[in-house]
């Protein structure tokens, strides 16, 4: 068995990578201003988005990595398959980001820059949420079967949104938060089987384990208005960071608040404080460039924070027991549902926007509502050089709060069809599916120290609380 394993992984790995290596030797060139020999004198450099990028590196890497280490017998996993995953999903989104933005349009080869490195941590992000879903209960080699396929459609989900329907969202809370929960979710619910509610004893927490998880909530919240700020620039950016910024204090709050209000012995729960105080970063991230009024930033992330707590509380064990959509991580709660309303806030904030309080920003931050070219309107509003924005398709703000309703639309559809046909996939025993004492335990996979590990039987007195991101052994 061991040795088999050991072939097949090793055997998969080592072609993917052979693959990849092949792939961006024909295909991959530097950016034209990170080249040697620049050709193209005019090529404007990317590196000064190097510090967001960083700031970004850090969420996939140790924020999202130790958030999941809560597991009392997983920590290994969470933290190094995570690296591992992301370090491969990484390279696949580059190739197929290039592919879909250049090779595809005409051009030899696509570039890689600073710019071209934030997308494919972006992409790894989407795959990394859909493995909270199925946190203990996949092999690696499941997850990079589902993170192959799920960077493709969430690549073409996010063509589709952003260059077809031209629905904007900055901090692609549609595109990367509500695409990577449902996908998983949707894999989730075909992986379900009954070993998984037997095993629902190693699913509790120890003290130390909490910490851990909760030094990743506090990378993420840290560093979150980067990811929202990142992609934009000027005036949009620093909306976005301010925004972010006080969405999550608001959201962190409350999240404090209902935590110990839904608690009938009222204290708080680590798995809120863990969780929830991050849904303001999700919530306010469709919106976060646009001319909220802090007071807007803080009412999104404060209703962001009140329906994580009740979806942790109330929502997940309804999905465990009634549609046996087990979620470890409780990824509803934290990216499904914030997403949502991160797509509904923006859908309503360009129903809503005008020229008067926008300004040009309106036609900026919406290129699907700035005036066609030569129109009556264009010539109006655009001041030649001095302005920042370009002739658009002459949308009304209603029009263009339709699209964004239309993009949400099609994320959830395009992610919870795949989903479930990623799961069938990953459902096949080729994989090394874990099964048995293998689920939620670093040892199937890892050579784990005796000494500190927890039996899968300890609890109760000896410090490991019941796992309340499932419920489905909650004493009412």
């Amino acid at each position: 068995m061991s040795f088999a394993r050991r072939g097949k992984f090793t055997i998969c790995m080592c072609i993917i990578q052979v693959i990849f290596i092949i792939v961006f030797g024909v295909f991959a060139d530097y950016d034209p201003a990170a080249k040697p020999r620049r050709e193209d004198k005019s090529a404007e450099s990317t590196i000064g988005m190097y510090p967001m990028f960083q700031d970004v590196h850090v969420m996939i890497f140790i924020g999202f990595g130790f958030l999941m280490t809560f597991l009392k017998r997983y920590g290994y996993s969470a933290v190094s398959v995570n690296l591992f995953i992301a370090a491969v999903i990484i390279q696949w989104a580059l190739i197929v980001r290039g592919v879909i933005h250049q090779l595809l349009h005409g051009e030899a080869k696509f570039t890689i820059g600073i710019g071209d490195l934030l997308g494919a941590d972006f992409a790894a992000a989407t795959v990394l949420i859909s493995f909270g879903a199925v946190l203990g209960k996949t092999s690696p080699l499941q997850l990079i079967v589902m993170g192959l396929i799920e960077v493709v459609l969430s690549q073409i989900n996010e063509y589709i949104g952003l260059d077809k329907l031209r629905a904007e969202d900055v901090g692609e809370s549609m595109y990367i938060h509500a695409f990577g929960a449902y996908f998983g979710l949707a894999a989730s619910r075909v992986l379900f089987s009954e070993e998984i509610e037997k095993s629902s004893s190693k699913e509790g927490a120890v003290y130390h384990s909490d910490i851990f998880s909760m030094v990743g909530t506090v990378f993420l919240w840290i560093y979150w208005p980067s990811f929202n700020g990142g992609a934009a620039s000027g005036d949009e950016q620093h909306r976005a960071i301010v925004n972010t910024y006080l969405s999550l204090a608001a959201c962190t709050v409350v999240t404090f608040a209902f935590s110990m209000c839904v608690d009938k012995s009222a204290k708080f729960d680590m798995v809120h404080i863990q969780n929830a105080t991050l849904a303001g970063g999700v919530a306010v991230g469709t919106t976060a460039n646009m001319p909220l009024d802090p007071w807007g930033a803080m009412l999104i992330g404060s209703v962001a924070g009140i329906i994580s707590v009740l979806g942790y509380k109330f929502f997940t064990p309804f999905l465990a027991s009634k549609l046996k959509i087990h979620d470890t991580c409780g990824v509803n709660n934290l990216h499904g549902m914030p997403g949502i309303l991160a797509g509904v806030a923006g859908a309503c904030a360009a129903a809503l926007a005008n020229y008067d309080k926008w300004g040009e920003s309106l036609f900026e931050i919406f290129p699907g509502i700035a005036p066609t070219y030569n129109s009556t309107d264009y010539t109006k509003y655009h001041d030649g050089l001095q302005s920042g924005w370009s002739a658009g398709l002459g949308r009304t703000s209603h029009e263009q709060g339709g699209y964004q309703f239309a993009a949400l639309g099609v994320t959830l559809v395009i992610a919870i069809v795949g989903g479930a046909l990623t799961g069938l996939l990953m459902k096949l025993p080729l994989w090394d599916n874990p099964r048995g004492d293998g689920l939620f335990d670093d040892g199937d996979f890892f050579e784990v120290a005796e000494q500190g590990f927890p039996s899968s039987g300890e609890g109760g007195m000896n410090g490991i609380k019941e796992d309340t991101r499932i419920h489905l052994m909650e004493k009412e």
